[in-house]
């Protein structure tokens, strides 16, 4: 996948776009319906940490990258994806779930996700990072987004995510093309890291977040109503993009993501059952037990516009 980097770089700043640019006071806020609100706030909150789960892994990303153009590309990409944290929690505010000043409770595997990133994001290789990434990525832009646009008549949602679905082609863009030229180096010695850094304690903590926080993503995605055939097919094409090239395949971080991937569509692979048990077992950790939210969490918490007086939790729900 060739890519002008310095034409990219051009695309994206030609490309930006602020919560100014919405009018958040047009008709349509109240188009949500009552029976998909409770849900429809569950799945909103959870997206908007994902967003701010993937600004921090961008940061890290642009503090890994092999050149000075590729660095600020991923700066921007960190930026980008901090506002479409903030656009989504705008929408909440507009649609009444959270207060002008309030800002939704994270659930656990997502405070546990951020927690190991706020200790571990930098010792991350560069090549793993840029692989779990790209599969996220690819399940938001294939699945969640599209779910919303399907549920909610809200325009203004239609025009936030517009805007959003654009910026994330871009950065599904860059992830392919990077997958690919770092499967262009000789891979014997970094399948050796890859395999010997796998292994370490720290990696292993990880890999038991990131299972249960996706198949947390999954049953919220059903309870909105979506079928998870089409999840499945959103995660198939992590696959099947990335194994059109020669050189993507030999890449080790992505063969081990996409290994990971081939499961989750699988719904009788047993990986389901140990999976599932994971959802549980964290959904049982204390409340004290979790510690306060990260410091990098505190930009979430900048005022944007939109608000509208509170909804009535109870009778929403």
């Amino acid at each position: 996948m060739k890519l002008d980097l310095t034409q990219m770089l051009q695309k994206i700043e030609a490309g930006y776009w602020s919560l100014d640019d919405i009018d958040w006071d047009q008709p349509g806020h109240d188009l949500i319906k009552p029976e998909q609100y409770g849900k429809l706030r569950d799945f909103m909150c959870d997206l908007v940490w994902i967003e701010h789960v993937g600004a921090k892994g961008f940061a890290a990303l642009a503090r890994q990258a092999p050149d000075p153009l590729l660095a600020e590309i991923y700066r921007h990409f960190e930026r980008e994806e901090a506002q479409h944290a903030r656009a989504e929690l705008a929408l909440m505010r507009r649609w009444g779930m959270v207060g002008a000043e309030e800002i939704p409770v994270a659930n656990v595997n997502i405070r546990l996700t951020m927690q190991w990133m706020d200790k571990h994001t930098d010792t991350l290789d560069f090549a793993t990072l840029t692989c779990v990434i790209a599969m996220l990525e690819v399940a938001l832009d294939g699945a969640l987004v599209k779910l919303l646009l399907d549920q909610v008549e809200d325009p203004v949602c239609h025009e936030v995510f517009r805007l959003i679905n654009r910026d994330e082609a871009r950065h599904l863009t860059m992830d392919f093309h990077v997958m690919e030229l770092m499967g262009l180096q000789p891979q014997t010695i970094n399948s050796l890291r890859f395999a010997a850094k796998s292994l370490r304690p720290e990696r292993i903590v990880g890999a038991l977040t990131y299972v249960p926080l996706l198949s947390r993503m999954r049953n919220n995605l059903v309870k909105m109503g979506l079928d998870e055939e089409r999840l499945y097919k959103s995660i198939r094409r992590f696959d099947e993009v990335g194994s059109r090239s020669a050189a993507t395949e030999r890449l080790s971080a992505y063969r081990a993501v996409r290994a990971h991937g081939r499961m989750v569509v699988d719904p009788k692979h047993p990986y389901h059952y140990f999976a599932d048990a994971l959802v549980r077992l964290t959904a049982a950790i204390p409340e004290r037990a979790l510690g306060p939210l990260p410091t990098w969490t505190r930009t979430l918490a900048q005022p944007t516009p939109g608000a509208r007086p509170l909804r009535s939790r109870a009778a929403a729900a």
